[in-house]
């Protein structure tokens, strides 16, 4: 460990790790950026309410603030902006700690639909087929579906239904464009510092757990034998816990000439998928979370967010074993 940490520090791995870990950090920044301000610009000029009534025939089965409707809204957009909003209503007293769990949840669904248009379509079909593509698409929809029904169930569990919509500014007159954004800059400055740091901090020990090799831990050589999948899919499934674009393109040719069938191509898909989520959870989308929400919350909302995800892949894998027997 000590030689880990003395070859860590050395100042050309420490000048690249921080280039590396700026380079990925940079553009989530922005988007927090935007989202605060862009939110505390709204809030300022009394705007909010118009987002929330937009989004209450969504929400006739949540029983979830307004404000969590609002934030739903915008996550079609960005979701990072979308959980920036719902910050910002905790601190205004609009939220408590399960409801914001239960908001950032519902407020991850939207990316499906924005990855199936910008990844799924234009590369997983292609690469694997209508057929074997066809399915992968499917089980992020249901994926997607079995969250918002989560989401729907727990906050019926949970709660009842109540009004808190995210606060104007408390004045009947609304101030020009420059003096909101001057007051939401100094409302938000604090919060925005305190995630970039935690964030910057977070992504920065993620990064050098990655070069000392932490995440490459999983042996999957045994699963052959185990699901029955041909010894040769072990090189894309292998390649697909590190890379899934690049495990797809080494899958689609063995489809293609027969090598592997498409019942087992998609028991490939989800087992290398259940391998996979963890460690892109740890290493892409936990320091986003904690650096959002705090450590205690964040690890929370994204071990649900991945265990779903990881369990709705399990029930497919059991139902594809199953096909078969």
């Amino acid at each position: 460990m000590n030689r880990f940490i003395y070859k860590l520090l050395s100042p050309n791995i420490m000048i690249d790790l921080m280039i590396r870990v700026f380079d990925f950090a940079s553009p989530i920044l922005v988007m927090v950026f935007v989202g605060l301000f862009a939110t505390g610009l709204l809030i300022e000029m009394g705007l909010m309410k118009h987002f929330s009534g937009l989004s209450r025939p969504l929400f006739k089965y949540i029983n979830l603030p307004d404000t969590c409707g609002s934030a739903f809204l915008v996550a079609i957009g960005s979701t990072v902006a979308a959980n920036s909003m719902v910050v910002k209503a905790r601190e205004d007293n609009c939220l408590d700690e399960r409801e914001m769990m239960l908001c950032a949840l519902l407020n991850s669904t939207p990316a499906y639909i924005r990855e199936i248009v910008t990844y799924q379509i234009p590369i997983i079909l292609p690469a694997l087929g209508p057929i074997v593509g066809g399915f992968y698409v499917m089980v992020f929809i249901i994926t997607a579906m079995v969250k918002m029904l989560v989401v729907v169930v727990l906050s019926r569990l949970w709660f009842t239904k109540r009004t808190c919509s995210i606060a104007d500014n408390g004045n009947d007159k609304r101030p020009g464009i420059r003096e909101a954004f001057v007051k939401a800059f100094r409302k938000n400055r604090k919060l925005f510092l305190k995630i970039a740091v935690i964030y910057i901090s977070m992504t920065t020990l993620v990064f050098a757990l990655q070069e000392r090799g932490t995440f490459e831990i999983f042996n999957v050589l045994p699963l052959a034998d185990l699901f029955g999948i041909p010894p040769q899919s072990i090189i894309p499934l292998t390649t697909y816990i590190a890379s899934p674009i690049l495990g797809v393109s080494l899958l689609g040719p063995m489809i293609g000439d027969g090598s592997i069938s498409h019942i087992q191509a998609m028991i490939v898909l989800m087992i290398g998928s259940m391998f996979m989520l963890p460690i892109l959870s740890v290493r892409a989308i936990l320091p986003r979370y904690v650096s959002i929400f705090g450590l205690r919350l964040g690890v929370k909302i994204v071990t649900l967010s991945t265990g779903i995800s990881i369990a709705v892949r399990f029930v497919i894998l059991v139902v594809l074993l199953s096909l078969t027997l």
